[in-house]
């Protein structure tokens, strides 16, 4: 984080109104409330503000040390909060103020706390690099997180070789909500978590794993705290917590609607020459290319259900719950139940199609029998969206509204976004025939599935294949 570097906190700003503005105050006051000693912590500052052409969205992120609640099994920790992601100067100068009864600027903040090791005297500063991503992406995209979301992140949150490698999001155990001049301020604490927990929260939901987090003292304990160097999953420590997801899955079914994904679609009912309609996909995986208008057409019907992003700046995210009182201006965090991801504008027009050739990577492909098993036979949608371009496949049951796939017409395209209609029947035949896609054996690819009497072809390829310029 080149333009970030550790200074010495809130004393730097005493007596300066122009830099201790009032929504930076309210924060400071809650973190007062926990920490009466600590009223100059350590903190990573942008050296040049966000406001001023910096690239680092969060002014500051203060660093306090935590000594736990022996009576709880809480053990001392580091405590890290971040200040931006709320309106900290209620002038516009980066969030819109929306009044004093709405949310502040995104309305929360980040917090993260983390165990401290042996002999620690002062706190690592890679979370801060860690908490400016997300923030990066928060106001990239100007989707908003909720408790309850998970975070793919697909590598160790300290760049070693620790299994800690995802995300999940909660409130945080001790920091109440704050009201300042310009608006509600909540504090979302990150949670460090194995890729095993994370496919846990997927398949089911990331409240449910993290009420297991919290009745597993070494993996978070009641206040989840992140350890790095924690070695075994929960469902390690205790193998009996798979059972309680399995059943978690099989009551509620799963709370993802969508990912960003390798993906691509063939309609195999048109012939090569049929140039009748240059707004259809063509042959093979290459689409047509569409308007800028049409483009953003297509975005803002799929909006709500999933996330549109690139692997780069943040992995898939879903959401457990609906949020409330964003300003308008804001995009809500993924409604997995959210009938706006298959609603199309009116000026695409849609088409049946006959026959499909679905194409995913591996890591989608194993997404599948998430997408049936926890989704569509609990009468809900499931979208991939493609990491590559404007093409995306959402797969709806029978009881889902608005979709524009019938039981006559189970095949039909918008523009580049396919919807394929499984009845209960189907959705069931396919989970039963695809099971080995829960094993994700790369060695095994390309994986090719039929059902000929469906006309519906999926197969499962290496990611080379959709990184070609051609996907």
């Amino acid at each position: 984080m080149d333009e970030m570097r550790p200074s010495s906190g809130a004393a730097a700003h005493l007596g300066l109104a122009s830099l201790f503005p009032p929504g930076l105050q309210g924060i400071y006051g809650e973190c007062r409330r926990l920490y009466p000693d600590q009223a100059n912590p350590l903190q990573v500052t942008a050296i040049v503000k966000y406001w001023l052409g910096g690239p680092d969205p969060l002014d500051y992120i203060s660093m306090y040390r935590n000594m736990g609640c022996p009576g709880q099994d809480v053990p001392e920790h580091w405590h890290y909060v971040s200040l931006g992601l709320s309106d900290l100067y209620g002038d516009n100068r980066v969030h819109e103020f929306t009044g004093l009864e709405g949310p502040s600027g995104f309305g929360f903040e980040l917090t993260f706390r983390l165990r401290r090791e042996a002999g620690e005297t002062a706190p690592p500063t890679w979370p801060a690099e860690l908490m400016q991503g997300l923030a990066r992406y928060v106001f990239q995209s100007e989707n908003t997180f909720c408790s309850g979301d998970h975070i793919s992140w697909h590598s160790p949150l300290d760049n070693s070789e620790s299994r800690i490698q995802h995300m999940l999001l909660t409130e945080d155990p001790q920091m109440l909500p704050v009201q300042t001049p310009f608006g509600l301020v909540s504090f979302l604490q990150i949670v460090g978590v194995c890729t095993e927990e994370l496919q846990a929260a997927q398949q089911w939901n990331g409240q449910g794993i993290l009420d297991l987090l919290r009745g597993v003292h070494i993996a978070g304990g009641p206040w989840l705290i992140t350890d790095m160097r924690r070695g075994e999953t929960i469902f390690d420590i205790d193998p009996h917590l798979q059972e309680r997801v399995d059943k978690g899955i099989e009551t509620d079914g799963s709370n993802l609607s969508g990912v960003s994904a390798k993906c691509a679609w063939d309609d195999l009912s048109r012939p090569p020459e049929d140039e009748d309609d240059s707004r259809s996909i063509c042959i093979g995986s290459q689409p047509r290319r569409l308007s800028d208008k049409d483009t953003e057409q297509i975005r803002e019907a799929l909006r709500k259900g999933l996330e549109i992003n690139s692997k780069s700046v943040l992995p898939p995210i879903s959401s457990q719950r609906h949020s409330h009182d964003r300003p308008q201006s804001r995009k809500d965090s993924l409604e997995s139940e959210s009938s706006a991801a298959i609603v199309p504008h009116e000026l695409v027009r849609t088409r049946q199609l006959e026959s499909v050739h679905l194409k995913f990577n591996q890591e989608s492909g194993t997404l599948l029998p998430l997408c049936l098993r926890g989704r569509l036979l609990h009468g809900r949608h499931f979208t991939y969206k493609s990491i590559n371009g404007d093409t995306a496949i959402t797969f709806v049951s029978t009881g889902v509204e608005g979709a524009f796939a019938t039981e006559e017409h189970p095949y039909a395209a918008h523009g580049p976004w396919l919807q394929i209609l499984l009845t209960e029947e189907f959705a069931d035949q396919m989970l039963a025939d695809i099971q080995d896609l829960c094993t994700r054996e790369m060695s095994k690819l390309p994986k090719e599935y039929s059902w000929p009497d469906k006309k519906l072809k999926i197969s499962v390829l290496p990611d080379t294949v959709f990184d070609s310029p051609l996907q």
